[in-house]
């Protein structure tokens, strides 16, 4: 009897595994979907991304679509314009979004509760509210068509890095901080070099996220930069779909590939930090 009890409670198990596998097959395989496509039809000869019904695997694999891209646009410089901005961006935001998540985390003073609140408050404000009001003050400083407007607004600390950084340092353990003021370190040294060390996973988390966001956005560059050798790659490809009156679509998706590339490697490469920053920062609030 508890042999085959067990053998039940296996059964079921395994039954309800497979399941939760299949579902979580199905929907990675749905989310991954439009990338695969988009990696198909860059390799389709010209014409044939319109062809009804549709082809999701080309008869013949047409590579010189990749070339092509080089040839339409000065692709390496709006890579190097892209690799600028994101890099400056990200430096900003890592530095300004733990130090002052280190101040939440770490040091009292009157206020700091409240402050905290007001912070996550303007997670709420929607991007076009401030906008029109951001232009203006560009404008008024003469930022425009600089990458200042792209840069410098990172290095006041986002707000959602700062929740997610503030809420990792709460885990850690404070006696750590209270042996190295014993030794006398300063509260910058504690953040420099016991914080930051242990704080990895969720660093590695917030670099992921900004280099996304960075690397993918549109609408700032395009609302602040007008001179097209300071373009970065996501107006850059832009460029593509009015080509010559109407770009051919094997080339513009091969250039979407090239695009999208260096955020698919990274992730790879940081994807475990992701798991662990992402799981570990709402454990202690």
């Amino acid at each position: 009897m508890t042999a085959k009890t067990s053998g039940q409670r296996l059964l079921s198990t395994l039954a309800q595994q497979l399941l939760v596998y299949s579902l979580l097959f199905v929907f990675g395989l749905a989310f991954l979907l439009p990338f695969l496509w988009t990696v198909s039809s860059s390799l389709k000869p010209p014409g044939a991304g319109f062809k009804f019904p549709p082809e999701f695997i080309p008869k013949e694999f047409v590579w010189e679509n990749y070339p092509k891209v080089f040839e339409m646009i000065p692709f390496g410089m709006f890579f190097r314009n892209s690799l600028f901005v994101t890099g400056a961006a990200l430096l900003g935001e890592i530095f300004s979004a733990s130090l002052v998540a280190y101040a939440f985390a770490r040091l009292r003073f009157p206020g700091r509760d409240a402050l905290f609140l007001v912070l996550l408050a303007t997670m709420m404000i929607p991007y076009p509210v401030t906008m029109v009001p951001t232009f203006i003050l560009f404008k008024t400083l003469g930022w425009v068509n600089t990458y200042l407007p792209l840069i410098l607004p990172p290095w006041f600390g986002p707000a959602f890095s700062i929740f997610l950084l503030r809420q990792f340092f709460l885990t850690i353990n404070t006696e750590l901080d209270e042996a190295a003021k014993v030794d006398g370190a300063s509260e910058f040294l504690i953040y420099h070099r016991i914080l930051l060390p242990l704080s990895k996973p969720a660093l590695a988390t917030v670099a992921i996220f900004g280099f996304v966001f960075y690397w993918n956005d549109f609408l700032n560059p395009l609302i602040y930069l007008s001179e097209s050798s300071m373009y970065t790659l996501a107006l850059g490809v832009n460029f593509l779909r009015s080509f010559r009156g109407g770009g051919e679509l094997a080339v513009q998706m091969a250039a979407s590939v090239m695009f999208v590339a260096p955020c698919i490697v990274l992730f790879l490469v940081a994807q475990r930090f992701v798991v662990e920053g992402i799981v570990t920062t709402g454990l202690k609030g």
